[in-house]
C-alpha cells in the first residue's frame, strides 16, 4: 500500500493516496515495478498529478500545426484561437462517439484524468467498467479518485502490467502516448518512484 510519506517524497499530494491504492488493487498493479511505471507514466501525462484537464488554450499557429485539416488557414484558426470550448467542440466533433460541433460533446468529453480520457465513448466505457456514470458526470474524471481509476482502466484494457514489470519504457510509452514523447522524463519519474517504493 502506498502511503502519504512516499507520495510526499515524489512531490505528489496526499489527496492521491486512496485513489492510487484503489487503482493498484483493482487492476493488479501490485509490484514496485508496475506501480513505479504507472506513477512515472501518469506523472508525465498529468504534470506529476496536478493537471487533470486537457489544456486547450491554443493560439492560431498551434491549431494549424496540430490539426492542419481542421484549421487549414489562419483566417479559420483565428476564429478559434484561445477559446478552449470552441476548439474542443470543433476538433472532437463527430468522432469518438461525440455528436456534431453544435452538441457541445467535444468540450463536455474533453481530455480529463491522469491518462486523458477523451470522447463520449471513452467516458461511457470507463464508466461501465467502474460502475460510475461519467457520461452524465464527466467532471468526476478530474478528481484524484476517478483520475487514477480511469487511468487504471486504460492500463488494464491496454495490458500494460506485463511491459511495466519488464521495465519496457518504450512499449509502455508507445501504448500510452502513441509515440515516445517525453520518454526520458517518464523514465526519470519511474526510476525515482521505484527508489521510493522498493
Amino acid at each position: 500500500m502506498l502511503n502519504s510519506d512516499q507520495l510526499h517524497k515524489l512531490g505528489i499530494s496526499a489527496d492521491w493516496v486512496d485513489g492510487l491504492n484503489k487503482t493498484f488493487e483493482r487492476f493488479h498493479i501490485d509490484t514496485p515495478k508496475k506501480q513505479a511505471m504507472f506513477l512515472g507514466q501518469c506523472g508525465h501525462e498529468c504534470k506529476n498529478f496536478t493537471a487533470l484537464e486537457e489544456d486547450l488554450h491554443y493560439k492560431a499557429p498551434t491549431l494549424m500545426r496540430s490539426w492542419p485539416k481542421r484549421f487549414p488557414t489562419m483566417e479559420i484558426a483565428n476564429q478559434y484561437s484561445m477559446n478552449p470550448k470552441k476548439i474542443a467542440n470543433m476538433v472532437y466533433a463527430s468522432r469518438m462517439g461525440n455528436r456534431d460541433e453544435a452538441s457541445g460533446d467535444g468540450y463536455r468529453f474533453r481530455g480529463r484524468g491522469c491518462v486523458q480520457l477523451t470522447g463520449h465513448d471513452g467516458y461511457y466505457h470507463a464508466g461501465q467498467a467502474l460502475g460510475v456514470d461519467f457520461v452524465m458526470n464527466p467532471e468526476l474524471v478530474s478528481t484524484p479518485e476517478y483520475a487514477a481509476l480511469t487511468a487504471g482502466w486504460f492500463w488494464d484494457t491496454h495490458k500494460l502490467n506485463a511491459p511495466a514489470e519488464a521495465w519496457d519504457f518504450i512499449k509502455c510509452t508507445k501504448i500510452i502516448n502513441g509515440g515516445t514523447i517525453g520518454l526520458e522524463e517518464r523514465r526519470k519519474h519511474a526510476e525515482h518512484a521505484l527508489s521510493v517504493l522498493a
